[in-house]
């Protein structure tokens, strides 16, 4: 399903179950878990998304490229990504992961993304993942607007507009070694917390949290 979905046939089979074996799987089972990949694959995409602007755009300027490049590479995006290859099916999770709902979590999600990238960057080289980024981000620039949409804002307006309150952003844990860390945060307005949200720094963390608290007031509105 996988392959189909990044129309690219993986040469080592194996490569790609580890991408997608998360380490509560690995260590229930004594098998390699996909943090080495993730690893791999994040600084490869850091590079080719950054290639791909810059052949995409010749001429925007550096300020607007580093925008674009700041809203694709995040947490909460490269989620985006994995469910839109369906790699969210396909995720090996232990049993504890599994039953606290880790198969929707975006660090789970965006990590396994990730592994996938690095797996292919091993497996076919460089092209093969220009390719592959290449058409992921076209296919958000030819109408996703959800990978470039500017949640707090969007949540700030509504917020006032609705409650006459702005929402507050609180990091309520902060984890990981220095170069890779992840920021959980939380956004509340008045004492209601409206939604959570996970990134790599925490501007992607509250634009996360901001997605969920307008996701949480759009439910509300349409029970009304």
């Amino acid at each position: 399903m996988i392959e189909k979905k990044l129309n690219y046939n993986f040469k080592d089979p194996q490569l790609l179950k580890t991408a997608l074996t998360h380490s509560s799987y690995a260590n229930e089972t004594s098998v390699e878990s996909n943090e080495r990949m993730e690893f791999l694959g994040d600084a490869v995409l850091g590079f080719i998304v950054a290639r791909v602007l810059y052949d995409l755009f010749p001429d925007a300027a550096e300020g607007k490229l580093s925008k674009m490049r700041s809203a694709i590479v995040s947490r909460m995006n490269f989620a985006h990504f994995a469910k839109g290859l369906k790699i969210d099916k396909q995720m090996l999770l232990g049993k504890g992961e599994e039953n606290t709902g880790g198969r929707k979590r975006q660090s789970n999600l965006a990590g396994a993304f990730e592994a996938v990238i690095g797996a292919v960057f091993i497996d076919g080289g460089y092209k093969k993942v220009y390719r592959i980024v290449t058409k992921l981000l076209k296919n958000c620039l030819n109408g996703d607007e959800e990978i470039f949409r500017d949640y707090k804002t969007g949540l700030q307006e509504v917020a006032q507009r609705q409650f006459k309150k702005v929402p507050k952003y609180k990091v309520v844990l902060e984890e990981g070694p220095p170069h890779d860390k992840c920021f959980h945060v939380e956004v509340k307005l008045g004492r209601k917390c409206m939604g959570k949200g996970v990134g790599r720094n925490k501007k992607q963390a509250e634009q996360a949290a901001a997605k969920e608290g307008l996701e949480y007031i759009e439910g509300i509105n349409k029970l009304a």
